[in-house]
């Protein structure tokens, strides 16, 4: 059975918003964008491409996937690393509103229920599922347990406010300590599973 791993940037306060530009999502007002660069050392770099490289595929929101999808396929020859496991492994995108079929090389979109559509991945074959952002999803994902580990850059900074994956709604969800090691920039790189 394939693991469901999920990959965030993370303020000290639970925001995931915006991490990397000033205007990649600004939605609700949101005026801190970019807030996870100046904490991205080498640590971080390998960190994030071990996790992509060590995917077996890919699962994102709609708004994940439409950011990469513009993006990925023209990366620069420094981004290749990181571009080419994206490019060429499968991609499942969760959406309500987009059509099949998917532009980007390698992308299907889950019909049905969400939750029972990456169920159903989860018991085929294949290498571990890595959900990149998704604000939406990972929520939903969280709540029907169905996320066996979340591996976390929590950075020494509070947002305020913002769009995070953990909601307020009153479940009880706990996880144990699989790794924790700290980067130069006091940022921790972490991973968790459910205890």
């Amino acid at each position: 059975m394939r693991k469901l791993i999920v990959t965030e940037w993370i303020s000290l306060d639970g925001v995931v918003q915006s991490p990397a530009y000033p205007d990649e999502d600004r939605s609700g007002g949101f005026r801190h964008g970019g807030w996870h660069m100046p904490y991205f050392d080498d640590a971080a770099r390998e960190w994030v491409l071990n996790n992509v490289t060590s995917a077996g595929g890919y699962l994102l929101g709609r708004r994940t996937y439409e950011a990469f999808a513009a993006h990925w396929p023209k990366a620069s020859k420094e981004e290749q690393p990181l571009a080419r496991p994206l490019n060429e492994r499968p991609k499942y995108v969760a959406s309500r509103s987009l059509s099949p079929p998917l532009a980007w090389q390698g992308s299907t979109l889950l019909e049905g229920d969400a939750g029972e559509a990456v169920a159903a991945l989860k018991r085929g074959d294949g290498g571990d599922l890595l959900v990149i952002g998704s604000t939406e999803l990972v929520p939903a994902l969280l709540a029907r347990g169905l996320v066996d580990e979340l591996r976390l850059m929590i950075d020494p900074v509070l947002l305020g406010g913002g769009k995070r994956i953990f909601r307020d709604d009153g479940a009880l969800r706990a996880l144990r300590l699989v790794e924790s090691r700290p980067t130069s920039t006091g940022a921790l790189l972490t991973r968790y599973a459910p205890a």
